[in-house]
């Protein structure tokens, strides 16, 4: 097992955290500023810092809790957290590292769904167009969130404002974002036959 800077045994999640999110856990000296400030704290199972905590512990009793908790999906990347700290950790970073162990693992917390289908539909729309266009991501959301019809009254409203275009626009340099895509796409590949 690997051993951090004090000679300390460091279990396999701590590790596994760090690897991937290319940072040192130890950074964070549990002031509680990320918590303080996090505009999601409210809905949170767990505080911003309290996650950290559990990852700089990384005993596996705790894997499975910083996985599954509702903590790491409410976080909106506002990076308020990263901001705030004193010692610049990237707290905004760790929470995109968790969801990824997350889904890896099928671990996500139930009330995940919506926002992976958020997420899933915005990919799609930047893969295609190379940028967000409102009307196919609402569609494409309502459709794999299956909420169909809880703001359909707004619709009205948005199309007459000039707010939502049917045809989506293409941006220049299409290629561009492809060859982005397809280097991830080559990238995960090769990370999962690593793992095999």
């Amino acid at each position: 097992m690997p051993n951090d800077t004090a000679g300390v045994t460091v279990t396999g999640f701590k590790a596994e955290v760090e690897r991937r999110g290319r940072f040192r856990l130890s950074d964070c000296y549990q002031c509680g500023k990320c918590s303080a400030g996090c505009p999601m704290a409210d809905y949170m199972d767990y505080l911003p810092h309290q996650i950290v905590r559990m990852c700089q512990l990384g005993e596996d009793s705790l894997r499975e809790k910083v996985l599954r908790s509702r903590t790491i999906w409410l976080c909106v990347s506002c990076e308020t957290c990263s901001t705030r700290c004193p010692k610049d950790f990237n707290i905004a970073h760790l929470m995109d590292v968790l969801r990824e162990m997350s889904l890896k693992e099928g671990m996500q917390h139930p009330d995940s769904a919506n926002i992976i289908a958020f997420h899933k539909t915005f990919k799609n729309s930047i893969e295609r167009t190379g940028r967000l266009n409102e009307f196919p991501l609402a569609v494409g959301y309502k459709l794999r969130s299956f909420d169909l019809f809880s703001d359909v009254m707004k619709f009205p409203k948005m199309l007459t404002a000039g707010k939502l275009r049917f045809i989506p626009h293409k941006i220049k340099g299409m290629d561009s974002i492809k060859r982005i895509f397809e280097r991830c796409e080559a990238r995960t590949k090769m990370k999962k036959r690593g793992k095999k």
